[in-house]
């Protein structure tokens, strides 16, 4: 055993000298009074005890990580994004009540919990014809040609017909892709040739209609338009740039949704740095995501969009709290769930106005 005297000028500073110097474990043998002022404590401790409280002492603290909170994350992204303020609240809600420290996942959950997504096929089971529709310059000829490349790719029979005859250069950029990719490109002018044209691909895996870009404010347009979808069983899929006001944005999609439009397939994501109109297309005109555009290559293809692809375009990975995305399970053994929890509400209240202070956090009707 190891005895040792303290002196200092009182007992709450004489029994601190002692646990600093001999750890918890001492034991005070004796205490008194010293003549000239002050007090001197005596202390033994087990010489085993003492090397054990030397060894703590030398061990680092370890820094006490910041609690984060995945709603302030999201709510930030949100902000970012220009999403409308009730869109967002909604958003929120939704990722708050995930056991989750990733920030990407949460709003992958959110979305997933919001929104629909069903990414285009490539021919290899039975489909309608995809006609592509959308305002001028959207880039539906550079995506008719994505989705070619990617059917061929796949070894697919692709048939490619165009009905934008009178855009200048419309039918020689599409017929420069198909040239290349070695597919017969199909020019039709009305509804009764697009009909026949059809009839021509009743055994290809995958048509795809090009049209001409269409005011969907403009009735004459949408009235040529409604036309052509007619001519056979088709499926329009709506094309759309990234970076539009949202709430023309979603205007356009409605006028575009009247004439049997479920999908919207996305443009110029390699441009937009705001993809907050994108939610609120979906959410006000009830459309599906499909599939994106990255790039003006054609061999650069598209990307198929999922909650978990859309949540990492909006939170890039230095904002997330931690890069933990889960990985694909085994085959044959289910993907983990995320564990709902209840955040704190003060925390909601706090995300929730900072995404309504948000300059384009108009409501949509």
């Amino acid at each position: 055993m190891r005895l040792k005297s303290f002196h200092a000028k009182s007992m709450a500073d004489a029994m601190r000298m002692v646990r600093q110097t001999l750890g918890d474990d001492a034991i005070i043998v004796a205490t008194r009074e010293e003549e000239g002022g002050g007090v001197r404590v005596t202390a033994a401790v087990e010489e085993e005890d003492l090397l054990i409280a030397h060894e703590r002492a030398r061990q680092p603290v370890k820094p006490v990580e910041p609690e984060i909170d995945v709603g302030e994350v999201v709510a930030d992204a949100l902000h970012h994004h220009g999403v409308p303020a009730a869109l967002a609240e909604q958003l929120i809600d939704a990722a708050s009540g995930l056991d989750t420290d990733d920030a990407r996942l949460a709003l992958g959950s959110a979305l997933d919990s919001m929104y629909t997504f069903a990414p285009l096929p490539d021919g290899r089971t039975a489909v309608k014809p995809l006609v592509l529709v959308g305002p001028p310059g959207a880039g539906k000829t550079l995506i008719a040609a994505k989705l070619a490349a990617r059917a061929v790719f796949k070894k697919r029979s692709v048939g490619v017909i165009t009905t934008d005859t009178v855009r200048a250069g419309g039918v020689d950029q599409l017929a420069a892709f198909t040239r290349l990719m070695k597919l017969k490109l199909a020019t039709v002018e009305d509804p009764d040739a697009l009909a026949g044209a059809y009839e021509v691909h009743r055994r290809t895996d995958l048509v795809l209609v090009d049209t001409a870009g269409r005011n969907p404010f403009n009735d004459e347009d949408m009235d040529d338009l409604r036309a052509l979808l007619s001519a056979g069983d088709v499926e329009p899929v709506l094309v759309l740039p990234a970076g539009l006001d949202a709430m023309e944005a979603a205007d356009i999609a409605l006028a575009f949704k009247a004439l049997g439009v479920r999908r919207m397939l996305v443009t110029r994501l390699d441009m937009a740095r705001r993809l907050g109109s994108l939610l609120a297309i979906a959410s006000r005109a009830r459309m599906a995501f499909c599939d994106a555009s990255v790039s003006s290559k054609v061999a650069e293809g598209l990307t198929p969009l999922n909650p978990l692809v859309l949540a990492r375009m909006m939170i890039a990975p230095g904002e997330a709290a931690e890069d933990k995305t889960p990985q694909p399970a085994p085959r044959g053994q289910p993907a983990a769930k995320p564990v709902a929890k209840t955040a704190p509400k003060t925390a909601k209240t706090a995300t929730k106005a900072k995404a309504a202070s948000s300059p384009s956090s108009r409501t949509l009707p």
